[in-house]
């Protein structure tokens, strides 16, 4: 039975607490949401800003492999186009630059919701997660020459003659710079799920067939224009990047 002095009094409810933080509520969650969003726009606003005033050099540096093959500078279309695509450009420009914002306020909305295990193995990779990406966006923009060279020698002068428009270049330009990104984070990724125990080397091993069909498939649908180059240059990095994990997995014992 209640005591009798407590009649009538509402009842006290202790905050859940996990580790050493409360368990935030709902409302709480969007709003540190929110905030990490407004962060994050801020950020990417203010790098688009300097991006839209270096935007004649970035230019000129995206179109250097074109221009090597062709004298004739992008053709647009639209009245808008060239303003549209300055500002295309400025926002990737931005959103690179931003990238690690971006991931430390990621992060900082995430990590209150793990484990201190899981924090303490997977700040590590965080700055490298940023890495890796400069590195595939750089392996991307080397290759890019030669996938351009490949596309227009299929051009044929008096029936087949290229036209290429500034905003489909880019478009191939920027999916190729994300995908060969977003593929080098593929061993940061499974290294995280092999000391979180989801898989280990021997399973990788094991399933090294299948990967290599599904590297291809991935390779040929997530690059644009359908050239060789590309496709067999980001399936070799995913398969090298592959076997390197499961040999850092080997050395790490998982």
């Amino acid at each position: 039975m209640a005591d009798a002095g407590t009649l009538g009094r509402p009842a006290v409810t202790a905050p859940m607490v996990e580790g050493d933080a409360a368990v935030m509520s709902l409302v709480d969650h969007l709003a540190e949401l929110r905030r990490r969003i407004v962060v994050s726009v801020i950020a990417v606003v203010l790098a688009s800003v300097v991006g839209w005033f270096l935007e004649p050099r970035i230019l000129e540096l995206l179109i250097a492999p074109l221009r090597a093959l062709t004298q004739d500078g992008l053709k647009f279309i639209g009245l808008g186009d060239a303003f549209v695509i300055r500002i295309k450009v400025a926002v990737v420009f931005g959103l690179i630059v931003a990238m690690p914002v971006i991931l430390l306020q990621g992060w900082r909305f995430v990590a209150p919701g793990l484990t201190a295990r899981e924090r303490a193995l997977a700040r590590p990779w965080l700055p490298l997660a940023y890495f890796f990406f400069l590195i595939g966006a750089a392996v991307a923009y080397v290759i890019l020459p030669f996938a351009v060279q490949f596309l227009l020698g299929f051009a044929e002068p008096g029936t087949l003659e290229p036209l290429i428009t500034a905003s489909e270049y880019f478009g191939f330009v920027t999916t190729l710079v994300l995908a060969f990104g977003l593929v080098m984070q593929f061993p940061l990724v499974v290294t995280f799920l092999a000391e979180a125990g989801i898989v280990s080397s021997a399973r990788l091993s094991a399933s090294r067939r299948y990967v290599i069909v599904g590297i291809a498939v991935f390779a040929a649908i997530a690059t644009p224009g359908g050239d060789l180059v590309s496709p067999t240059v980001l399936g070799t990095v995913m398969y090298v990047l592959y076997e390197f994990t499961i040999q850092l997995l080997r050395r790490r014992g998982r």
